[in-house]
C-alpha cells in the first residue's frame, strides 16, 4: 500500500498533468481564433519608404501578431525574414539616448538600490523572528494574494498602459486634457479596486484555501492565520494602485528618483510599524506575525504619500471626474486587459509554485521566498531601473511616429540590461552560500536553512537576464499598440513552468520551482524577442550579438576570480568569523565588479565607453569649475 506522502505526490502529478493538458488546449483553442487576416488600417504617420522586392504572397502569422509594423508595409508587399535581417543591421553606434537612458537608470538604480537593500533588513526581520516555518510561511501565502493582485491591476498593467497613453497626451494634447485623464483613471481604478479588495476580505478563506495544497490545511491553525493576514492585508491593493499612478506621472515628466524611492519608504514603515506593534500583539491575543501585516499597510500609506510633493512640483493638478465613455480611459482600458490576461498568466504560476511548494516539507515556501528576494534586488536595481528609465523615452518615440529612433533605443537598452545582469548572474552564482549566510543566518534561520535557501537563489538566477530582457521588451508592445504577444508569450512561460516542475521536482525538490522560473522567463524573452525582431523590420542582430559575445567574455574573466576567491576563503565552510566574512563578501563583489568593468572595456563596449566618456566630462567640467 502507498504511503501518503506518495500518495500525495500521485494527486499532485495528475493534477499538474491536468492543469498543462489544459492550458495546452487553451492556447491551441486561442491560436485557432487568432488566425484571421488583420484589417487594421496604417496611419499615414508611421508610413515610411522602405526598398523591397515584389513579392507575389507572403504569409506571416496573423494569431502571433507578428506582420512587420505598418512602417515596414509599401505598395502590399510584405519583407521576407531574410529582408528584415539585412534591413536591421544599420546600428553601428549606441542610440541617440542611450546616455541619458544611462544616466536616469542610474538615479533608478540608486533609489532602488535603496528599496532592496530595506527590503533585504525586512526580510532579514522576519528570519530573525520568525524563521523558516509556520508562521513565516502563513504570511508568505497571505501577502502573495494581494500581491497577485497589485501585479495585475496596478505596478504591472496599468503601470505600462497608463504611462503609454500619458505619454502621448502629453506630447500631443494640452495640459488640461493630460490631467483631468491622470484624474479620471485615479478616480476609476480606486472604485474598481476598492470593490475587489471588499469581496477578497469577504472570501479570504476560500482564497486561502485554493492557493495551498491538502497538507497545509491539516497543520492545525494555519489556514486560519493565513486568512487572518489576507484580510488585514488586503487593502494594500488600493494604495498601491494609487503609488503606481503617480510614479507614472513623475516618471512621464522627468521625475525619477523620488517616486523611484517610494517603495524604500514602503519598506521602512513596515519595518518601523511591525516591529513596534510585535511585542503588542500578544497582549490582544494576537501572533506576533500580526503586527507585520499592519506594518504592510503603514508601508503602503508611505509609499503614496512621499510622491505628493513631487507631484506638485511637477505642476500636477487633481481633478476628480469619472466618465467611462472617455476615450483616453478606454485606451488604458483597451491596453490593461490583454496586458492583465497575460500576467494572469506569469501568475499563475505563483499558484502552481504555492501548490507544489506546499507539498514538499516544511520551509520550503520560507526558502524559496528569501531567495527570490534576493533574486529580485538585481532584477530592482537593473532590469527595473532601467527599463522604468527607458519606457518614457520609446513611447515618446512612438508617439511621435519615429520607429528607426525606438528600435535603435530598444536595442542600446537592451545591451546595458545585458552589461549589467549577466555579470550579476555569475557573481550570485559563486557567492549565493555565504551572501545567504550573512543576510540571513541569524536567530531562528539556521545553516541548513541558509544551505536550501543559496540552492534555490542559483536556480532563480539562472533566468536574471531573461526578466530583465522581459522587462524592458514588454512596454516596447504597448507603446506600439500590441499587447496580444505579451500575452502569448506569458502563457507559453505558464506551459514551460509546469513541464519543468514535472521533469525535475522528483529531483531537485524545492530547487525545481526556481529553475521552472527561469526557465519559463526564457522561453517568454525568446519569443517576445523573436515577434519584435519581426515587428520592427529587423534589429541589429550582428551589433547585439558582438555586445553579448563581450559582455559573456568579461563576465566569464570575473567568474575566475570569483571562483579563486571563494576557493581561498570558503572551501569547505566559511573560514572567517562573522565580523570578517562581511569585508571578505565585499572585496569579492568590489573586486569582481573591477576585473569586470576594465575587461569590458578593455573590450571596447561602446555603450560603456560612451557613459565612461560622459562620466569624464562631467569629471572634467567639475574640476575647472
Amino acid at each position: 500500500m502507498a504511503n501518503p506522502g506518495q500518495r500525495g505526490a500521485g494527486r499532485i502529478e495528475k493534477l499538474a498533468s491536468a492543469v498543462l493538458l489544459r492550458l495546452s488546449g487553451a492556447v491551441l483553442l486561442i491560436l485557432t481564433i487568432r488566425r484571421r487576416k488583420l484589417k487594421a488600417k496604417i496611419p499615414d504617420r508611421l508610413k515610411i519608404s522602405v526598398p523591397v522586392r515584389p513579392r507575389r504572397w507572403s504569409f506571416v502569422p496573423p494569431f502571433l501578431g507578428v506582420r512587420p509594423h505598418p512602417g515596414c508595409i509599401t505598395g502590399g508587399n510584405l519583407l521576407s525574414w531574410r529582408e528584415i535581417i539585412i534591413a536591421g543591421e544599420t546600428l553601428e553606434k549606441p542610440a541617440e539616448h542611450t546616455g541619458r537612458i544611462a544616466r536616469t537608470a542610474g538615479t533608478v538604480g540608486i533609489a532602488v538600490m535603496f528599496s532592496r537593500v530595506f527590503g533585504l533588513v525586512r526580510e532579514q526581520v522576519f528570519a530573525y523572528y520568525f524563521g523558516a516555518g509556520f508562521a513565516y510561511d502563513a504570511f508568505v501565502v497571505a501577502f502573495r494574494i494581494p500581491n497577485l493582485l497589485r501585479d495585475l491591476f496596478a505596478e504591472g498593467a496599468l503601470s505600462a498602459a497608463f504611462v503609454t497613453v500619458f505619454s502621448d497626451y502629453d506630447t500631443n494634447r494640452g495640459r488640461e486634457e493630460t490631467w483631468r485623464l491622470a484624474g479620471n483613471v485615479m478616480v476609476f481604478f480606486t472604485i474598481l479596486l476598492t470593490i475587489i479588495t471588499l469581496l477578497g476580505m469577504w472570501q479570504a478563506e476560500n482564497i486561502v484555501r485554493l492557493m495551498v495544497e491538502a497538507k497545509y490545511e491539516l497543520t492545525p491553525g494555519k489556514v486560519e492565520l493565513t486568512r487572518q493576514l489576507t484580510i488585514i492585508m488586503f487593502p494594500f491593493l488600493v494604495l498601491v494602485s494609487q503609488a503606481s499612478v503617480c510614479m507614472g506621472i513623475l516618471n512621464t515628466r522627468g521625475y525619477f528618483f523620488v517616486p523611484a524611492m517610494s517603495s524604500t519608504y514602503f519598506n521602512v514603515g513596515s519595518i518601523a510599524a511591525g516591529v513596534s506593534l510585535a511585542a503588542v500583539m500578544p497582549r490582544f491575543g494576537m501572533q506576533p506575525i500580526v503586527a507585520m501585516a499592519i506594518g504592510t499597510l503603514v508601508g503602503g500609506v508611505m509609499q503614496l504619500v512621499a510622491q505628493f510633493p513631487a507631484l506638485g512640483r511637477s505642476g500636477f493638478v487633481f481633478r476628480p471626474n469619472l466618465s467611462l465613455a472617455d476615450p483616453g480611459l478606454r485606451r488604458v482600458m483597451r491596453l490593461m486587459v490583454p496586458a492583465v490576461a497575460g500576467l494572469a498568466a506569469l501568475q499563475v504560476n505563483v499558484f502552481i509554485n504555492n501548490f507544489f511548494a506546499s507539498s514538499l516539507q516544511e520551509g520550503s515556501l520560507s526558502w524559496l521566498s528569501y531567495a527570490f528576494r534576493l533574486f529580485m534586488f538585481p532584477v530592482g536595481v537593473f532590469g527595473v531601473a532601467i527599463s522604468i528609465a527607458a519606457h518614457p523615452v520609446m513611447a515618446r518615440q512612438a508617439a511621435a511616429g519615429s520607429m528607426s529612433g525606438l528600435k535603435e533605443s530598444y536595442v542600446s537598452t537592451l545591451i546595458v540590461a545585458f552589461c549589467l545582469t549577466i555579470p550579476a548572474t555569475v557573481g550570485l552564482i559563486m557567492l549565493a552560500e555565504p551572501l545567504v549566510r550573512i543576510i540571513f543566518e541569524h536567530g531562528r534561520f539556521d545553516h541548513h536553512s541558509t544551505l536550501m535557501t543559496s540552492s534555490a537563489l542559483v536556480y532563480y538566477v539562472m533566468g536574471l537576464a531573461s526578466y530583465a530582457g522581459v522587462k524592458v521588451t514588454v512596454p516596447v508592445f504597448y507603446n506600439i499598440d500590441n499587447t496580444r504577444v505579451p500575452v502569448l508569450g506569458s502563457m507559453l512561460a505558464m506551459l514551460i513552468n509546469v513541464a519543468v516542475i514535472l521533469l525535475t521536482i522528483g529531483s531537485l525538490q524545492h530547487r525545481a520551482l526556481a529553475l521552472s522560473i527561469s526557465c519559463a522567463m526564457a522561453g517568454n524573452f525568446l519569443l517576445l524577442f523573436a515577434v519584435l525582431h519581426r515587428r520592427l523590420t529587423g534589429l541589429p542582430l550582428r551589433y547585439l550579438g558582438m555586445a553579448l559575445v563581450k559582455v559573456v567574455a568579461a563576465a566569464l574573466v570575473m567568474g575566475g576570480w570569483l571562483w579563486g576567491l571563494v576557493a581561498l576563503l570558503w572551501t569547505d565552510g566559511p573560514r572567517l568569523g562573522k565580523m570578517l566574512e562581511i569585508p571578505a563578501l565585499l572585496l569579492a563583489v568590489g573586486s569582481g565588479g573591477i576585473v569586470y568593468g576594465i575587461v569590458l572595456y578593455a573590450l571596447k563596449l561602446p555603450e560603456l565607453q560612451l557613459v565612461v566618456d560622459g562620466l569624464g566630462k562631467k569629471f572634467n567640467k567639475w574640476r575647472k569649475s
